[in-house]
């Protein structure tokens, strides 16, 4: 009797069907993450004119939500590929987890100062930033966290990669892996740019110039081209019948 084997509309096989204790325990800390990042807005209004103000902060917790749910989204879409529990996984995911609580902040600061740079100040999430110094560490924290979370998912599909064998992938799944590893690798590097470039920033730098460790994150767009270069070289050495 042959078994049915699930496939996910990304073409992998899905073999972590059944949820985990760890990535239970991922969701829910996610969870909490975003309720911490509604609480810190504040109190709530006692009046109409406080609970206008306080919609001025909806496009940056949009956008921080947004950002959360993406990471939230990358972990499960790993779970469910590749169904992972061993203890190296536990440790990244855990890994994952204090990152994303260190996040909050640094995320709430970075679109908070966004929205109200591009809006002249009306959007505003109560977020202040009074100084060159203040622009630079909010630039370089947030690099730093959003960069590392990046390179704990990559290790992740690192981790999956290293098990191909175990979790028998198949050729597709194979180069489809190593390029999420190479996703995670691009994506700390356009991080760490951001971070050379906010702690380049002179103090007499003008309006247009405090954005351009922001702008730098326009870079991502790298994570089409550069993933899959690396995964067509993948394919033509499996294909060659060379280790990988």
């Amino acid at each position: 009797m042959n078994e049915t084997v699930k496939l996910r509309p990304d073409g992998f096989r899905e073999r972590g069907g059944d949820v985990t204790r760890i990535e239970a325990f991922v969701d829910a800390a996610f969870a909490f993450s975003l309720t911490m990042l509604v609480i810190s807005v504040g109190m709530i209004p006692d009046s109409i004119p406080k609970l206008l103000e306080a919609f001025r902060g909806t496009p940056a917790f949009a956008a921080c939500f947004a950002q959360i749910a993406l990471f939230w989204y990358e972990h499960m879409t790993w779970s469910r590929r590749y169904g992972l529990d061993d203890r190296g996984s536990i440790v990244l995911s855990l890994v994952l987890v204090f990152l994303v609580m260190v996040y909050i902040y640094p995320l709430k600061y970075m679109f908070g100062s966004f929205f109200g740079w591009i809006t002249g100040g009306w959007l505003t999430s109560g977020v202040n930033v009074h100084s060159m110094g203040d622009l630079r560490t909010m630039f370089v924290i947030y690099g730093v966290v959003f960069g590392t979370m990046s390179i704990v998912l990559g290790m992740l599909y690192l981790q999956a990669w290293r098990q191909r064998d175990t979790l028998n992938l198949s050729l597709d799944e194979r180069v489809a892996t190593f390029q999420s590893v190479a996703t995670g690798w691009v994506t700390a590097g356009v991080a760490t740019v951001s971070i050379i470039v906010a702690c380049m920033l002179p103090d007499w730098s003008p309006p247009w110039m405090q954005g351009a460790p922001g702008m730098v994150y326009a870079l991502m767009f790298l994570n089409g081209p550069v993933p899959a270069w690396f995964g067509r070289r993948m394919r033509s050495r499996l294909l060659a019948g060379g280790s990988a």
